[in-house]
Parts: C-alpha cells; sequence; structure tokens
C-alpha cells in the first residue's frame, strides 16, 4: 500500500516539475487556442464560428475574442447588410460567458492549441488587445473572403514566423457553391438554400484554393491540423453536444411551385367567372412579384459591394420588366391599353423561357432546380397571355 502511494507521489511529483519547466521556458504565460463552434438552428449560425480564446496565467484572465459581432441597431442596418457595407467588429467576454451563451444553444465547442513561441503569443495578444480598440475594431464582413473565420487565418500568418503550407480539406474542384450545400442539406435548409442560389450568382461557381476554402471555420480547424507545420499542440471537444435526427420537411420549394403549377393549370381549365377573377389576380401577383425579384437582382449586381452576387444568370428568367407588364396584363380585350406588343411581349417571354429550360443544367451558373416548376408556370400563363385567353 505504501508503495503505490510512493509511486503515485513520484508520478504527481514527476507531471507537476514538467507543468513548471514548460512555463519557465514560455516567459509569455500565455496560451492562445483556436475555438471552433458547431453550427447552430438559424442561417446566421448554420456555417459555425470561430474565435480566439487567450489564456494569461500571470494575470489571471480567459478572454475570448470574437470577429463576428454586429450591431443590430446600427442606422440602417439592413440597407446597409444588402449592399455589403455593414460593418463586423471584434469584440471580448470571458470563456466561461462565452461557453454558456453556445451550450444554450446546444452548440459543441472545439479548441485547437496552437503552437505558437512566447514571441508569437505575446504579438498576437497585442495585436488582439490593440484591434478592440475603437479606432480600430470594425471592418466591412464579406461572407467568403473576410469573415470572423478568415480573419483569425490571416492574424496567425501575419504573426507566425514560420511559413507553413496549408493541404486541401475538400475535394478538388469544389466550388464555394458547393461548401455552403453541405450544411445547408445537412440542416435541411432547403428555402435557405433556394434563397442563396438566386441572390449569388456566377462567381459562386468559381473552384476554390486550399486558401479560400478555410472562409469555413470546421475547414479552418481541419486546415491546422492537416498543415505540414505542427500547428497545433493538443485538440479537444470542450462540449459535446446532443445530435437529433434533423426532420425532412415536405413542403420543399420543389414540391410547393410543383402543387401551385397543377393547381393553377387545374384552375385554369374551369370557365366560371369566379376562376376569371382569380387568374387574373394570380397573374398580376405572379409577374409582379418575378418583376420585383428581377429588380432586386439587378440591384444586387450594380449596387452592391457584394462580389458574389455579381453575373446572375437568374435573370434570364426573372425579368424586372415583369414588374411593369404585370399592370398591362389584365387590361380589357380591346381596350386602349391592350395593345398588340402586350400579347407579343408574353409570346417572346414564353419563348425566351422555354429557351433557358433547355439550357438550365449547361448554364455557367448552377441554378436551383426547385425553380424549374417555378419556370414552367411563367411559361404556361405567358402563353396563355400570348392568345388572348382570360
Amino acid at each position: 500500500m505504501k508503495k503505490s502511494i510512493c509511486r503515485i507521489l513520484i508520478v504527481i511529483n514527476f507531471s507537476l516539475s514538467i507543468i513548471h519547466y514548460s512555463f519557465a521556458q514560455d516567459s509569455s504565460h500565455l496560451r492562445i487556442s483556436l475555438l471552433t463552434c458547431t453550427p447552430g438552428d438559424e442561417l446566421y449560425s448554420i456555417f459555425g464560428h470561430s474565435a480566439y480564446r487567450v489564456i494569461d496565467s500571470s494575470s489571471v484572465t480567459d478572454i475570448v475574442y470574437n470577429y463576428g459581432t454586429f450591431d443590430f441597431n446600427d442606422e440602417g442596418f439592413y440597407i446597409k447588410f444588402a449592399r455589403g457595407k455593414l460593418m463586423y467588429y471584434v469584440s471580448a467576454a470571458r470563456f466561461d460567458d462565452f461557453k454558456y451563451s453556445y451550450q444554450n444553444e446546444n452548440r459543441g465547442i472545439t479548441e485547437q492549441v496552437l503552437n505558437l513561441t512566447a514571441a508569437e503569443k505575446t504579438t498576437i495578444q497585442h495585436f488582439l488587445n490593440n484591434n478592440l480598440k475603437e479606432e480600430n475594431k470594425y471592418y466591412k464582413y464579406d461572407f467568403f473572403f473576410d469573415n470572423c473565420t478568415t480573419r483569425l487565418r490571416d492574424i496567425l500568418k501575419k504573426n507566425h514566423d514560420s511559413s507553413f503550407t496549408i493541404n486541401p480539406v475538400m475535394p478538388a474542384g469544389t466550388t464555394f457553391r458547393q461548401a455552403i450545400y453541405q450544411y445547408l442539406d445537412k440542416g435541411q435548409q432547403h428555402w435557405s438554400k433556394l434563397g442563396i442560389d438566386l441572390l449569388l450568382g456566377k462567381p459562386c461557381d468559381a473552384v476554390m484554393t486550399a486558401e479560400q476554402m478555410q472562409f469555413l471555420p470546421d475547414n479552418l480547424m481541419k486546415s491546422l491540423d492537416s498543415a505540414n507545420h505542427p500547428m497545433v499542440l493538443s485538440h479537444q471537444n470542450l462540449y459535446n453536444i446532443n445530435n437529433g435526427a434533423v426532420k425532412k420537411p415536405f413542403f420543399t420549394p420543389f414540391v410547393v411551385f410543383t402543387l401551385l403549377l397543377i393547381i393553377i393549370v387545374l384552375i385554369s381549365l374551369l370557365k366560371n367567372k369566379t376562376a376569371r377573377t382569380f387568374l387574373k389576380l394570380f397573374d398580376w401577383l405572379l409577374f409582379f412579384a418575378t418583376g420585383l425579384l428581377g429588380i432586386i437582382l439587378v440591384f444586387m449586381t450594380t449596387a452592391t459591394d457584394h462580389s458574389m452576387t455579381k453575373n446572375n444568370f437568374n435573370l434570364l428568367w426573372a425579368w424586372p420588366t415583369h414588374f411593369i407588364m404585370a399592370f398591362f396584363i389584365n387590361s380589357p380585350q380591346g381596350g386602349m391599353h391592350k395593345k398588340s406588343w402586350v400579347k407579343k411581349y408574353f409570346v417572346f417571354t414564353a419563348i425566351a423561357l422555354v429557351i433557358v429550360l433547355l439550357a438550365w443544367f449547361f448554364l455557367p451558373q448552377h441554378l436551383n432546380p426547385a425553380l424549374i416548376p417555378f419556370v414552367l408556370l411563367l411559361i404556361y400563363r405567358s402563353a396563355v397571355k400570348s392568345i388572348g385567353v382570360k
């Protein structure tokens, strides 16, 4: 018994000696680690999150630096967000508070302790604290190229003495759109996926480089683990989540648009006054909404700083001119506003959209397949209006 106790004491003493020796060799008394948080349920959190954790044993502090902070109360918040001019900023919080908030959301946290010299850790801590100053903390957020994760990577690259090569952590040929699809599909976010496909243009289908893959928190975490330079000293889960099965929704965009197409075709077969009145209202709403979407896409292409919304091929079917034509679509037969050019417009619309559908899967931009029944509906109602049927 005494022999066992002695052995335990020797092991404890040896361990404490190692810890003491390690701190003696590191005059900074700092430990810097990368925190990677699992995705949440909301769209803004579905891609995960990254932050730096800095433990300072000399001042007995444990601080998390978060570059993903923004202010909902910012004047003109929604306009700035839409135009790509919303300013994000770095904030600091106690680690316990940070962990508590993610536990409440049932989001896991993985910690990677970074292999840095004392000088590197001191430099990074000074850099982070300097960024907290009011004049330094703001930056213009870009989801793909300048976000809460890429900021941390750039800080590490800038303040790390030896260069290191980052290996790809996704299959060769993976595009930006395919990368975010992995998260949207896993979370069964079909409507969010449709919205993203509507707004993001051809640049989103570009193939990513190994470094560009790091805009996603999980990818940066994997990149550091696979770097040829031993960047990570230890890797541990600080909070494990309870993974529940994600329920697959029935009313996906494809199902909804297909049912809508079928219902409108069936109503069109009816010849009563109620059906005709309903279809007039529906046609106005259909082309008004499609034209409004086209105007939004033009705005996102030409009047914003979002690089990924440029060259949007959804404008091949979502024509801004539909917004105007909605006000002519139900003009009385023979009235002053019911001119031949209105019919010709809808003839051209029907023919052009058929061509778009034939080229759907061959375009340089990925268009969401769930939109096919919606485009078929536009073709059908355009054809009906082109022959003057009410």
